[in-house]
């Protein structure tokens, strides 16, 4: 599990580098646009020019998430992280429906690709960067928990797709010149930029859904769920039972609350220290976890009671 320490250096990190990479990029396919009359190109660099926006949004998303609680924000700023994983899926759905009406209007006023060499050529070289960096960035995602970090590798790891999708029509234009087949070539253009805009559409529906519902204070995900279960049943035989347990996501952020029910017989002193020992362990095991244990008097209706048993501490005598 990561430091908070280092796991706000490690987003800064993946910050600096997604946006170091889209500059590169975006200067890349200017170039290519610039020498090569593509559509795909253009839609190429479209995404590109989101990814650029996006990347410094994420820069100063990235600085507000790691600001602590204040008064005006109890807990924390970390849901800034989904509205910037949310802008970055809508603003991919815009150009996705943008560059599919371009398209088919292309498809019944055809042009003809010049030097399709170059934008192969450019198109690879794209690729390769768009995938090293998604290697990068979803590295520093996972050693982070950053849900906004990891939204940006998705982003990248698209653009690697795009831009092979780009690249190989380039490829089959340049194999079709030379082919009887050469009137068609003129139709890979906006194929390859149709093929583009689905390819990205679905992925980022997934992804702006996926932020929304965070948004709505959605609980921890199965595993979060699985390993607060896991940590609160090594004190079944301490207590009386949990009651009202509650977990919420905060971009990388965890909140668990419950109350924990124990005999009044029990000393103060011994069930404060139960309930600190309970918000160690949760705090321990559940990656960015801020936990709120509460403690509530047994009034022996509690699970214990019910099953016929006696809440534990309790004399016979009671």
């Amino acid at each position: 599990m990561c430091p908070k320490d280092q796991s706000q250096h490690l987003m800064l990190r993946a910050a600096q580098v997604s946006l170091f990479g889209n500059v590169i990029l975006f200067v890349l396919k200017a170039a290519a646009l610039i020498l090569v009359n593509s559509l795909a190109i253009a839609t190429d660099l479209g995404i590109t020019v989101v990814g650029l926006a996006v990347s410094i949004i994420l820069y100063y998303s990235v600085k507000i998430a790691n600001r602590p609680a204040d008064l005006s924000h109890n807990y924390g700023y970390g849901k800034i992280e989904h509205v910037c994983e949310a802008l970055e899926g809508v603003v991919l759905i815009g150009i996705a429906l943008a560059m599919s009406f371009q398209a088919i209007m292309h498809f019944f006023d055809t042009q003809e690709i010049t030097t399709p060499w170059l934008g192969f050529g450019f198109s690879v070289i794209s690729s390769v960067i768009n995938f090293l960096g998604s290697v990068w960035i979803l590295a520093l995602a996972r050693r982070c928990n950053s849900p906004a970090v990891r939204a940006e590798g998705v982003h990248y790891q698209l653009e690697g797709f795009i831009s092979f999708t780009v690249a190989v029509s380039f490829l089959l234009a340049v194999l079709l010149s030379r082919t009887a087949l050469h009137p068609w070539a003129i139709y890979l253009d906006p194929a390859a930029t149709l093929a583009v805009s689905l390819l990205i559409a679905f992925p980022s529906f997934r992804l702006a859904k996926h932020a929304f519902f965070k948004l709505l204070d959605a609980s921890l995900e199965e595993k979060g769920k699985m390993e607060v279960m896991k940590q609160l049943a090594k004190y079944l035989s301490q207590c009386c039972e949990f009651r009202d347990v509650r977990s919420r996501s905060s971009g990388r952020n965890n909140f668990v609350e419950l109350k924990l029910v124990l005999p009044k017989a029990l000393p103060f002193t011994d069930a404060h220290r139960l309930a600190e020992s309970v918000n160690h362990d949760l705090r321990e095991n559940i990656p960015a976890c801020e936990a709120t244990v509460s403690i509530v008097p047994c009034s022996e209706d509690c699970a214990f009671m019910n099953s016929s048993r006696k809440c534990p501490y309790l004399s016979t005598s009671r």
